[in-house]
């Protein structure tokens, strides 16, 4: 007998595949375009910064209709490459969002994701994933397309996690309620953190050797997807 849950929705980055994997083909881009990258990092950064205050102030500000999250980060980036904004959102789409992405023909997912996703599909579960980044293209090239009835990227809500912009949006379009929800993902204070807010149950995907110092963090820690397929299926 499955969880009092009717969805199961995951973050990508480092959940469903470990990070280094990525790491490793990114070291000639990281060599020749460190600035741009950099540049993106700071402004991610700042963004979030924007957010929390907002959040902390009872409003969700600039988030509303028409606002838009990839001209707002090309600006604070443009401000520290000491360059235009349109040219820089222009090149950050060609490199980082839609340059990445042929790279995940060659990232293996972690060991079990996708017999632990089709034993929740075949449990009545739905599946959602919820990505800092553009995720849809991603999932196909890494063999986990087919898998999943809701995929949506933060940006387009305006926010990246851990503001709850984007986990609300994610629970609307689930059409489920939050606590019939559980979230995975790798990272406590981006992912579990801000799912929590949301009332969603969570799950953190930790190595084995810091299980021990995380458990109470999230609902269930795990470090084995054959060990969440368990705890949700039975």
């Amino acid at each position: 007998m499955r969880k009092n849950l009717d969805g199961v929705a995951f973050d990508l980055d480092g959940t469903l595949y470990p990070n280094y994997r990525l790491y490793v083909r990114l070291l000639p881009f990281l060599v020749s375009k460190l600035p741009l990258l950099a540049a993106m990092g700071k402004a991610r950064t700042a963004l979030r910064t924007e957010a929390a205050g907002e959040e902390a102030a009872g409003s969700l500000g600039k988030t509303g209709a028409g606002y838009d999250f990839y001209a707002a980060q090309a600006r604070i980036m443009a401000e520290s490459l000491k360059a235009e904004s349109g040219s820089i959102q222009e090149k950050t789409e060609r490199l980082i969002y839609r340059g990445w992405e042929p790279l995940f023909k060659k990232i293996r997912p972690c060991a079990y994701v996708r017999e632990t996703l089709e034993a929740l599909k075949a449990g009545g579960l739905r599946l959602g994933l919820l990505s800092d980044f553009p995720p849809e293209t991603k999932v196909i090239n890494m063999g986990l397309g087919g898998l999943w009835d809701i995929a949506i990227c933060s940006e387009s809500t305006g926010r990246l996690k851990p503001s709850p912009a984007p986990f609300l949006e994610l629970i609307r379009r689930m059409e489920l309620p939050p606590e019939r929800i559980l979230y995975v993902g790798n990272s406590l204070p981006y992912d579990i953190i801000g799912a929590a807010k949301t009332g969603m149950k969570t799950a953190l995907f930790a190595p084995a050797s810091k299980k021990r110092s995380l458990k109470g963090k999230a609902d269930f820690v795990f470090s084995d997807y054959r060990q969440l397929r368990d705890f949700v299926l039975t």
